[in-house]
């Protein structure tokens, strides 16, 4: 891959987030077959201040940049050289956040292949603790230009890239390589097209086989990284090697956030039955232990299609058979030493089979109160007891993409999911008229552990 058109890029910025600071200079040098073909750099007027810590880092200041073009007179030159180059730079993650930023708000969409010498050096020199730039230029006797400005960085992060040519076998240098950039063994009727378009973002993603059949939905943080680890030969498993065999085509979906890419790969899947997804799949019913500590009736096992959001607090439980149901209710029952008559697993009058064998403790034979035992059958259900949705009615959790800024609210009710909105007019139209909640287990799986994991950094929308 070191052979192909390369273009090594480093960028200075503003600051560290790609939605709200802005680039004050780039540097790109391109290669070609390995040697340097042209090198060209740029400063650029960011249309904010550049705080002083900035300025004391990289000697760029505002009254250098004052008279400098605006990023968008530069953005045609620019694109024009990375065309068709695989995109290098030391930290690739941060200067490809930030141009993809920049580009795709004046219409360009900038997906290119990367590499990433950061992560290339940890993996030539695993019992190196340090790479950064500087570390590097150092330890290889790289060429040292002006630190901290892009073109200098640029042609280091080059000059890296020649030394590693120079002193490695070509052979550990380019297994090195590809595995940094996750470059894929595609399948012989997947055009590679579509994997330089997969976007580094959250999302949802669709293989297809012969005549269009679903074969697999996924979802991911960072889409290109998980469609390319499946055609990774190094950690393929035998699932993905059924699914490289049989792939024709694929399609994606983008999502600002995880949480819209976990609940849509949970609907795709229940609405197009993949042949290779199964624990998402599409079920006939929800079974859970019903019973009521108040009432007389013992447990029993129900099953729903869809239960009644309103009802999960009498429910115990949520399985996706009847018979999971009955087997954890039979296995509660044993452990706990309760009774197989009052807990509705045997027929009949007078002391069950259990008190018998003295696995029973007795409250149907006198032995302990009915209200013990139905306090003790209480204790050992109420782990299973469905948590209480933690909101007064419907809110929103919006979802901001990490580079875009692209944003989505999610609509939901009592763990029930009503739609997603991308503006405030899709907000309330879907407020206006939102669709009959339906319970679904994989839906409140999701939402449960969502909030779970992250209810300190979500932005969530109550009253709605």
């Amino acid at each position: 891959m070191l052979e192909d058109p390369l273009a090594v890029v480093d960028l200075e910025t503003t600051g560290t987030r790609p939605t709200r600071d802005r680039i004050t200079e780039i540097g790109i040098v391109l290669l070609d077959g390995g040697q340097i073909t042209e090198t060209w750099s740029s400063l650029v007027n960011p249309g904010i201040g550049i705080p002083p810590a900035i300025q004391s880092l990289t000697g760029i200041s505002n009254a250098m940049v004052a008279k400098a073009p605006p990023f968008e007179a530069l953005a045609e030159a620019i694109a024009g050289r990375l065309a068709g180059r695989l995109f290098v730079a030391h930290n690739a993650r941060f200067d490809l956040g930030f141009l993809k930023n920049a580009l795709g708000a004046l219409g360009h969409e900038f997906r290119p292949r990367s590499l990433c010498t950061l992560k290339l050096s940890r993996r030539l020199y695993p019992n190196e603790r340090r790479h950064n730039l500087g570390v590097l230029i150092e330890r290889h006797g790289l060429a040292a230009g002006d630190r901290h400005r892009a073109l200098g960085d640029a042609t280091a992060t080059a000059d890296f890239l020649r030394h590693l040519r120079e002193h490695l076998d070509p052979g550990t240098l380019e297994a090195a390589v590809r595995a940094v950039t996750g470059s894929p063994t595609l399948p012989d009727a997947l055009p590679r097209e579509r994997i330089d378009a997969l976007p580094e973002g959250p999302g949802v993603y669709r293989f297809y086989g012969e005549g269009g059949t679903p074969l697999y939905v996924g979802k991911s943080v960072n889409l290109r990284a998980r469609v390319l680890s499946h055609f990774s030969a190094d950690h393929r498993v035998e699932k993905d090697r059924r699914i490289v065999a049989q792939i024709r085509d694929l399609d994606w979906i983008e999502t600002p956030g995880e949480l819209g890419a976990l609940i849509r790969e949970a609907r795709l899947v229940k609405e197009l039955l993949p042949v290779h997804n199964r624990r998402l799949r599409r079920h006939q019913g929800l079974a859970s232990i019903a019973w009521d500590p108040a009432g007389e009736a013992p447990p029993r096992v129900v099953r729903e299609a869809h239960p009644d959001p309103a009802t999960l607090q009498t429910r115990f439980g949520l399985f996706r058979t009847a018979r999971e149901a009955q087997k954890r209710l039979r296995r509660l029952v044993e452990e706990n030493g309760l009774c197989h008559r009052l807990t509705g697993l045997e027929k009949g009058q007078g002391p069950c089979f259990a008190y018998q064998l003295e696995r029973c403790r007795g409250a149907c034979a006198g032995a302990e109160t009915r209200a013990r035992h139905d306090q003790r059958l209480h204790q050992a259900l109420e782990p299973l007891r469905m948590e209480d949705w933690p909101f007064n009615g419907r809110v929103g959790i919006r979802e901001r993409h990490p580079v875009t800024g692209e944003e989505e609210i999610h609509l939901l009710d009592r763990w029930c999911y009503l739609g997603s909105a991308g503006s405030a007019a899709e907000l309330d139209a879907l407020l206006e008229a939102p669709p009959q909640a339906e319970f679904d287990l994989d839906t409140y799986r999701i939402l449960h552990g969502h909030l779970r994991r992250n209810a300190r950094r979500l932005d969530i929308l109550q009253n709605l």
